[in-house]
């Protein structure tokens, strides 16, 4: 009888998937945690807010000084991430981002907390991301082979999502009972453990990257990777505005309609649970589903992200709103996918955290701006008006997106075609072999597979 796939020549079979090497697990596993703090601390942040005696336009201010140090440290975040061992400024952002938290928490779990202090902390945090984002997903990116990546990014972002879900609902029941300070505990605790996990990352099989011209010549060169692909920077665009005016209504008036029309933090909690189940529907769907093209079925599922927004503002009782965040879960964990999956395809591995970071900086470049306004929009026009207008804003920017043409044709590219020589020869030839079979194969070391 043959061997499994699975079966090592020196040792029991493997319990994961040979495309799952060590880099994937650790970075899973790791993403698994900070998820489960995470999401039930970006509520906590609100409620502490509001609990301190804080309005909507406070929320909006503490979640705008999140998001403010995104856009302005997520392109050095990005050259760095290409220039310096990627794992190791993950680490740094992770201690960032738990010293911050923590910090947070005993303010809220001690005292009276001024909104210039938590604006402050949380602006700590931002900047951790900011640093942390880029070379994260370049470690991702180049941690599985081209083969197999529509699978492995659906299973992360599953296993991520999964762990939202739990995180989310944790975390408004923890609100609920206790308070927000001990939520944002939690989350602190969470990055410490996860950047344990991440300082095990090997980078072993990484080569070295050639100096550079300095760090605007690095920027320079991941712009021009950006400007020269179409799909890439509207995509981006498009982003700028659907992330801004999410942002908005997941950040402020969420959690608004939630004290005011549907019992408190723990309904909101349950919807933004509904939103995580959603995506691992999403992502399951994706293990076994290839479309062709790739960002086509991507934008179109950009759509449904309207709904969240919409059915606040009518607003709808809490199970109606757990299913129309099911359903924009769902829809965007299909883009989402097809996105990693374009990049992992599109772009070098060298560049990957720069590209990356201009992603990243042009998808958040205008939520600071929108939750910060979101409460002088609801005093304009009301929140009803402000919530149909985020809806409005994300069908009409998605739907621009489908003019453009590189969109609407970009397609998957098959896998390498190995000859029967190829198949059975060992894994030192590979650098022998056709230019993208070789990069595959470096990426495939770099995952540590095996």
């Amino acid at each position: 009888m043959s061997p499994s796939p699975t079966d090592t020549p020196h040792g029991p079979p493997r319990r994961r998937p040979a495309w799952a090497g060590r880099n994937y697990s650790l970075l899973t596993g790791a993403a698994v945690i900070t998820n489960l703090g995470s999401h039930g601390a970006l509520i906590a942040a609100a409620f502490a807010v509001l609990e301190a005696g804080g309005s909507g336009g406070d929320v909006g201010l503490v979640a705008a000084a999140r998001t403010l140090p995104l856009v302005l440290f997520l392109l050095v975040g990005g050259a760095l991430a290409d220039r310096l061992p990627r794992h190791r400024v993950m680490v740094a952002a992770n201690a960032l981002n738990c010293l911050s938290q923590a910090a947070f928490a005993v303010l809220v779990l001690t005292g009276d907390p001024q909104l210039w202090q938590m604006m402050l902390l949380t602006a700590l945090c931002g900047t951790g991301t900011a640093f942390f984002n880029p070379a994260a997903e370049g470690m991702l990116l180049s941690s599985v082979s081209g083969e197999h990546s529509n699978r492995a990014f659906a299973l992360f972002r599953m296993a991520m999502n999964g762990a939202g879900i739990g995180g989310a609902a944790l975390g408004g029941a923890m609100i609920a009972a206790i308070g927000p300070g001990w939520v944002l505990a939690v989350d602190a605790a969470a990055f410490a453990l996860a950047g344990v996990l991440r300082a095990f990352l090997d980078v072993g099989h990484v080569a070295e990257r050639a100096p550079g011209g300095g760090l605007l010549a690095d920027l320079r060169e991941g712009w021009v990777e950006v400007r020269t692909r179409p799909w890439l920077w509207s995509i981006v665009l498009q982003f700028s505005v659907v992330v801004a005016v999410v942002g908005a209504a997941e950040a402020v008036y969420g959690p608004l309609v939630a004290r005011d029309r549907l019992g408190g933090p723990a309904p909101w909690g349950m919807a933004l649970a509904c939103f995580g189940a959603g995506t691992i529907a999403g992502a399951l769907l994706m293990m076994m589903w290839k479309p062709r093209r790739l960002l086509l079925v991507g934008t179109l599922c950009v759509f449904p992200l309207a709904l969240p927004s919409a059915g606040l503002a009518v607003p709808l009782p809490v199970w109606g709103l757990c299913t129309v965040m099911f359903v924009s879960g769902a829809a965007i964990e299909v883009f989402g996918v097809n996105w990693m999956t374009t990049m992992h395809q599109e772009i070098p591995e060298e560049k990957f955290s720069r590209v990356s970071a201009y992603d990243w900086f042009g998808s958040v470049s205008m939520l600071p701006l929108a939750t910060a306004l979101a409460g002088p929009a609801e005093t304009a026009f009301g929140r009803t008006t402000a919530l149909w207008g985020c809806a409005a804003l994300v069908v009409l920017g998605t739907a621009a997106v489908l003019f453009v043409p590189d969109v609407r044709r970009l397609t998957r590219k098959p896998p390498p075609v190995r000859s029967a020589a190829t198949a059975t020869a060992p894994a030192t030839a590979a650098p022998e072999a056709a230019p993208d079979t070789a990069r595959e194969a470096a990426r495939g070391s770099a995952a540590g597979v095996g």
